[in-house]
């Protein structure tokens, strides 16, 4: 199958290889270390290249390097083994002693954590800037300044970027334009196609899509290739062909999947939207939330995760509503097939814009269950709320 007609089948197809026995339908697990080689010959031209050692990848984690990089337009995938270390891989990677950098100031925020202390050690500045600026951020531009950091939408606040304006205003001064594009997968947003030079993802959430792995991917220009997978290999960076295998199984099925969280995610907003005590609902394919007309212009869909906030409420509330709840986990992921629901504070991070909400913030994953189910979950968790702050009132 030379020409792919949609991504729907470069999901179930990319990544398979045909020999003499045919094509498994889903590659096998190469578990590898060490390489044999039949010659001395065969052993010199493999010396030095990733095809000597087991750290250099097998079959399995090239058909998956090979089906992500095909699904959003990159020249080359390089799998790690979490999405933060992709970030901080590629960041590395590209920058130097003495360089500026420019970071989202809805950025995740480990890598937040990376900047201010590992990048200031290394004598590299970093520069938050506001998530809303666009083409203003010619402003913040220096001489020095090697790269910009963009994440549309911010998995936490969700603002949405426009990466068309940043990146232009990057490359006019020099800078390449990284993301983190794990919100959208490779399938709603193409980032290449936007000006984005490296595309990061937490494989993690939607490509793995079953909450029992840890894995990124960098994906990168034919331009930057070289110069990234050259630290990438220093470092040592791998994943197990079990990991992979999984991931790829996972891809397979990444449309239908974003197809139901879509779908739940606009059941639970609109759910949402309609309860006295939502101050805001951050997520931008919902007509008339922050950031919609961006995400209409440049996203083709969107995902399960979303932020809903609240009007201030006493701490009581707030743990009378989030310790009932069944059908929502609590915990610090998204992206597989379960629910979850995290309470959040993003005043306490932001530096270049003050968070303008005084109420909690919830976020929210729209997993695979049935939306009846999650609404119920839901109303019976308000319904504790209302009841604790009846309480503290009467008291």
């Amino acid at each position: 199958m030379n020409a792919m007609p949609s991504t729907d089948t470069v999901l179930a197809h990319e990544g398979r290889k045909h020999d003499q026995l045919g094509a498994p339908v889903n590659p096998p697990v190469y578990r590898q270390s060490t390489l044999l080689f039949e010659n001395l010959d065969a052993l010199k031209t493999a010396s030095g290249t990733p095809n000597a050692y087991g750290r250099g990848g097998s079959p399995t984690t090239r058909a998956l390097e090979t089906a992500l990089a095909r699904l959003e337009g990159a020249h080359r995938a390089m799998l790690t083994p979490s999405g933060l270390s992709a970030i901080t891989t590629s960041l590395l990677a590209v920058l130097n002693p003495g360089d500026h950098l420019l970071m989202t100031d809805s950025v995740y925020d480990p890598t937040r954590t990376f900047c201010n202390e590992t990048l200031m050690r290394l004598g590299i500045e970093t520069t938050y800037y506001d998530p809303a600026i666009g083409a203003g951020i010619a402003s913040l531009m220096r001489p020095n300044t090697r790269a910009v950091f963009v994440e549309s939408p911010g998995s936490l606040t969700f603002e949405v970027q426009d990466i068309p304006a940043i990146s232009r205003v990057a490359h006019r001064h020099g800078a390449i334009v990284l993301m983190d594009n794990t919100w959208a997968t490779p399938l709603y947003f193409r980032s290449f196609e936007h000006g984005v030079d490296v595309s990061i993802h937490a494989a993690t959430k939607y490509i793995s899509g079953h909450s029992d792995l840890l894995m990124g991917v960098i994906l990168t220009t034919d331009s930057l290739y070289p110069k990234i997978n050259r630290f990438y290999r220093q470092l040592g960076m791998t994943v197990s062909g079990d990991d992979a295998y999984l991931a790829l199984r996972g891809l397979r099925t990444l449309s239908v999947r974003l197809e139901r969280h879509q779908r739940n995610a606009h059941a639970l907003t609109d759910w949402f939207a309609r309860q006295p005590e939502v101050a805001e609902i951050l997520y931008p394919a919902r007509p008339g939330s922050p950031g919609h007309a961006l995400w209409q212009r440049d996203f083709t869909g969107a995902s399960g995760l979303f932020g809903v906030v609240l009007h201030p409420q006493a701490e009581e509330a707030m743990r009378a509503l989030l310790d009932g709840m069944t059908c929502f986990g609590m915990g610090y992921s998204w992206g597989g097939f379960e629910s979850l629901i995290l309470r959040s504070s993003p005043a306490r991070y932001r530096t270049a814009k003050q968070w303008p909400w005084a109420g909690p913030l919830l976020r929210i994953h729209a997993g695979l269950e049935h939306p009846d189910d999650m609404i119920a979950d839901l109303e019976a968790g308000f319904l504790r709320l209302r009841a604790a702050t009846m309480v503290q009132m009467e008291s």
